[in-house]
């Protein structure tokens, strides 16, 4: 039967520049490779190690990329090994077989959306109406799913975040800060869902998953087993639980950490 590896990209297995956590002497720095290019201009890396690593991953079990990126943003990167015949995008809201979005699975999850949780235009108008235009940078809708802003981290206000996920509790969604990015994503809209859904065509019998932020806690929960770095919002809350491991690395080794961990898990084949 195979092993199903479902894993957050950024800042868990592909990093930019300024998350790449380098604090090591300059000569001992690992070796990067470039997995994204924006623009133009280089912007996503894992070390060299954990590119064989994932290449080797590819061979052993269903590695199914799992992302809060659109499908644009999701296809701008070149992962090395095998091309993932399954992808899951926008938090869950995109199943992509063969790079091509579900329409069944998409209708599915939007039905989800409709009858359980306030419509995007409500979380919109309010984003638009209480957020500053002093550290808001840009207002983006992602997928016609969930919206999040690009703000200045450091002039943002901790009381204002606080407030805005009280508020969007009340409505049915959820609120993530990762990095310079405020997501405010429907609960409904879950990565552990479409997860399960690759599990079932597949017939995967062992499930592994990785992730940092809390969009991707219900992911590491629904899983047999799984991993978090020692930096973004799960490890700054102390999240666990009995199947999820806490790993110490921080920045770009991180990654190579946790594919190691997810090599040794598919190999063994077995749940903790």
């Amino acid at each position: 039967m195979p092993v199903l590896v479902a894993s957050d990209l950024d800042r868990t297995l592909i990093y930019s520049a300024a998350a790449l956590a380098l604090t090591m002497p300059d000569a001992r720095a690992p070796r990067l490779l470039c997995v994204e290019v924006h623009e133009s201009r280089p912007l996503s890396y894992m070390t060299e190690t954990a590119a064989q690593l994932l290449t080797d991953l590819g061979d052993a079990a269903v590695f199914v990329p799992t992302t809060t990126r659109t499908r644009k943003q999701y296809q701008r990167i070149n992962l090395p090994g095998p091309a993932p015949k399954y992808a899951i995008c926008a938090n869950g809201g995109h199943l992509l077989v063969d790079g091509v979005s579900d329409p069944e699975w998409n209708a599915h999850v939007q039905a989800r959306l409709a009858e359980q949780c306030a419509p995007l235009a409500e979380v919109q108008d309010h984003l638009m109406a209480s957020a500053s235009p002093a550290w808001v940078r840009k207002h983006r809708i992602a997928e016609d799913l969930f919206a999040y802003l690009v703000v200045e981290r450091e002039l943002l206000p901790e009381e204002w975040v606080k407030e805005l996920a009280v508020w969007a509790e009340n409505r049915g969604w959820t609120v993530s800060l990762q990095g310079r990015k405020i997501y405010a994503v429907p609960k409904p809209l879950t990565k552990s869902a479409a997860m399960h859904e690759v599990a079932r065509r597949t017939g995967a019998d062992l499930t592994l998953a990785a992730g940092d932020s809390l969009l991707d806690a219900d992911l590491l929960l629904a899983a047999d087993r799984g991993w978090r770095p020692g930096h973004g919002e799960l490890a700054d809350t102390e999240f666990t639980a009995p199947a999820i491991s806490a790993l110490p690395e921080r920045g770009v080794l991180a990654g190579e950490r946790i594919l190691r961990e997810f090599l040794k898990a598919t190999r063994t084949g077995a749940p903790l």
